[in-house]
């Protein structure tokens, strides 16, 4: 009798922990912080990071903020990556450019894809990301 009501208990817990497990939303919300493309390794790490987690949740939100030694991965003269970053787009991944490291290194807008966004300030735009709970991951190694 004892077995009994211990393995109605076990199989009344798997079921809830199953069933809970299945009906949880998926509503991740994701800031990535890329800020070295000169290297055309991280570069490629990155585009594949991305595509990896985009087709784990395709219904994820995704939002790249890149500064300091990032912007060459949005820049078609020194990105081997615009076709996959396009792709990306397409999939709702948004890609964010800081315009304080613009001023500061003197590269204009038109040297950008035109799928970018700008912020005043990359930094605090992934502070307020996670102010607002989206999960931060430095993208690259």
């Amino acid at each position: 009798m004892k077995n009994l009501k211990l393995t109605t208990l076990i199989l009344i817990g798997l079921f809830t922990v199953f069933t809970s497990a299945q009906k949880r939303p998926n509503n991740h919300k994701i800031v990535f912080q890329f800020t070295n493309a000169i290297d055309t390794l991280q570069q490629k790490a990155f585009a594949n990071q991305l595509n990896n987690l985009t087709n784990h949740w395709p219904k994820a939100k995704y939002e790249v903020v890149v500064y300091n030694m990032g912007l060459e991965f949005l820049m078609p003269s020194k990105s081997k990556h615009i076709t996959t970053i396009k792709a990306l787009h397409a999939k709702g991944v948004r890609f964010i450019v800081c315009e304080n490291t613009m001023t500061a290194r003197k590269i204009s807008k038109e040297q950008f894809i035109p799928e970018v966004e700008y912020v005043t300030a990359g930094i605090a735009e992934i502070i307020e990301k996670q102010e607002q709970g989206w999960s931060y991951i430095k993208g690259g190694f």
